[in-house]
């Protein structure tokens, strides 16, 4: 399989650890099947998980190149970083 091959196993980086995801996958269903369930705590302490999967209830926020995005709906794609909110990169 070549480096550009696009059907080849693709991953995400979530806090420092690679997670494989499938074509077409959220951020949150790939995190949820590599048997990651809490996505770190929110502005006001709450926890941050996958929960309703349409976006409507901000649960699954995380930070996706410093910005709060909803897991749910953001499409995995191959190199990208993602962190909790929580997490302070300076």
């Amino acid at each position: 399989m070549g480096v550009n091959d696009m059907n080849g196993p693709k991953t995400l980086r979530w806090m420092s650890q690679d997670i494989p995801f499938r074509q077409g996958e959220s951020v949150a269903a790939a995190l949820e099947a590599a048997g990651i369930t809490s996505f770190g705590r929110d502005a006001v302490d709450r926890e941050t998980r996958y929960f309703c999967g349409i976006g409507a209830c901000q649960c699954c926020l995380v930070s996706i190149n410093g910005v709060a995005t909803e897991a749910c709906l953001t499409p995995a794609w191959d190199g990208m970083v993602i962190v909790g909110l929580e997490v302070d990169l300076d």
